[in-house]
This record gives structure tokens, C-alpha cells and sequence, in this order.
């Protein structure tokens, strides 16, 4: 509809649970002087007045032990250029996306994947990162709303690993699934062989210092459920990444 209808040069996408800055468009369209630049993206930032689950869940998102690199997705950070972003914060030109046409529907989330990965990889264009591009985002509440957005994320992503990997098959998207199955299977280990023991645990706790050391960040008020909401992200991803690995298919949405 927006092909049909946009008159402007840029189509610029947006959540419905996201809102802009006041300068959204007006830093964002200065990227657009180099022709080369098909698409901006920007942090799409937990919004201030979120109720607490809500700030935990911006909180876990934009942990450097939950998103690596990707944390700029959720908070400002250093001018790059990506390959793969959510459409919650970014800008294409109405030229790039006729030649696309559109957005490919057949997934949701990963639609937006599909679109950069046409961009970068079919047309050979440039996506950038723009720290100053930003919206407020309001985040789904800890816990079960949370989970059940990076449960889908993450079948998407596992699946995608195989069928589209150019900007999915990368070792950062198996690590959860790596600790998950370390947990687990070193669980057992450590049950059948006592010497292992002490190795498994110390591996756990080395693994939750990690996430207490990550997890102070967002104050006092945040740590208990940053902390908890850390490690099921972690567990949570970390499962159903390998179901959509292993999947022969996605239900289409």
C-alpha cells in the first residue's frame, strides 16, 4: 500500500508499539546524500515512562551477553554499516523497495531479514547504522510476553540459519544453544561422573557472574529480574533456535 500511495522518496517504517524522536527524519534523510545507502536504521530505545517488567525487558535486550553486537538495535551506538536490521527503526528508499517489491510476508518476524538480506546481497546497496535515528520503543513485559517474542525470534533465526544463511550463519546466534546444551548435558556428566562435578560448577558459576556482572547496569531496582530474565532469554532462545534448525518448515504468518 505504501508503493501505491507514498509520494516521497523514502518510506520510513515504524512499530505500532514504537514511536519517533522529533528529529527522526530529519538525521535520518542525511545519510540518504550518498546514493550507495539504500537503508538507515536506528536504536529503537526502551521507552522512559515503561512500567518496570517492561524496563527489565529493554534491560535484557540490550545486554551485551544477550544481544553481543546487536545491542545497537537497542541503544545508541558507534556509526556502521550492517547488514541485517528490524524494520522498528528504519528507512528505505521507495526505489530500492519497487525493485524488492515490498516486504516478503511469508515470515513474521524475519520479514524484515528477508529485505536487507535483498538489499545487500541482490542489489548490492548499503544499509547504515545511525545512532542519532531514534525512536522509543515500549518493550513486552517479563516474563511470559518477553519469552514468547524471543522464542519466535529465535525458530525464525534457527531456520533462517539454513534456508537464508548469508546474514544468519553466524556463530553469535548458536551460543545460546551451545550453553543450553552445555547445561544439560553437563548436568548429567556431572551426575554419572563425580570428578565432573566440580568442573560443571564452576562453569555455572562462572556463567552466572557473568550475568550479575552484566546485569548491575540497569541499577538495584532491575537486577533481580534483569538477572533471571537473562538466563531464560537465554535458555529460551537457545531451545527454540535449534526447533526452527531442525524444522522443514515454517508456518507461514
Amino acid at each position: 500500500m505504501a508503493l501505491a500511495y507514498a509520494r516521497g522518496n523514502i518510506l520510513a517504517f515504524i512499530d505500532d508499539d514504537a514511536y519517533p524522536r522529533t528529529d527522526w527524519l530529519k538525521n535520518a534523510v542525511k545519510n540518504f546524500m550518498d546514493q550507495d545507502i539504500a537503508a538507515v536504521g536506528g536504536p529503537a530505545i526502551t521507552a522512559e515512562k515503561d512500567n518496570l517488567r517492561q524496563q527489565a525487558s529493554g534491560r535484557v535486550f540490550a545486554s551485551a551477553l544477550v544481544s553481543g553486537g546487536h545491542s545497537r538495535r537497542y541503544i545508541p551506538r558507534k556509526k556502521t554499516r550492517i547488514d541485517d536490521y528490524p524494520s522498528c527503526n528504519l528507512l528505505v528508499r521507495k526505489t530500492i523497495m519497487q525493485q524488492i517489491g515490498g516486504f516478503d510476508t511469508s515470515f513474521w518476524p524475519g520479514e524484515d531479514t528477508l529485505l536487507c538480506l535483498e538489499i545487500t546481497r541482490t542489489l548490492g546497496k548499503k544499509i547504515v547504522y545511525d545512532p542519532e535515528v531514534i525512536a522509543w520503543h515500549h518493550r513486552r513485559p517479563l516474563f511470559i510476553p518477553h519469552l514468547k517474542q524471543v522464542a519466535s525470534y529465535a525458530s525464525h533465526r534457527g531456520y533462517f540459519t539454513k534456508k537464508y544463511p548469508h546474514t544468519s550463519r553466524k556463530f553469535t546466534y548458536y551460543l545460546p544453544s551451545l550453553l543450553l546444551t552445555a547445561l544439560s548435558l553437563g548436568l548429567i556428566l556431572a551426575f554419572f561422573f563425580p570428578p565432573l562435578r566440580i568442573v560443571y560448577l564452576s562453569g555455572v558459576t562462572l556463567y552466572l557472574f557473568a550475568v550479575f556482572a552484566f546485569s548491575f547496569s540497569g541499577g538495584a531496582r532491575l537486577l533481580p529480574m534483569t538477572v533471571s530474565g537473562t538466563i531464560l532469554t537465554h535458555l529460551v532462545y537457545g531451545f527454540y533456535f535449534i526447533k526452527g534448525l531442525l524444522s522443514r518448515r515454517l508456518k507461514e504468518e
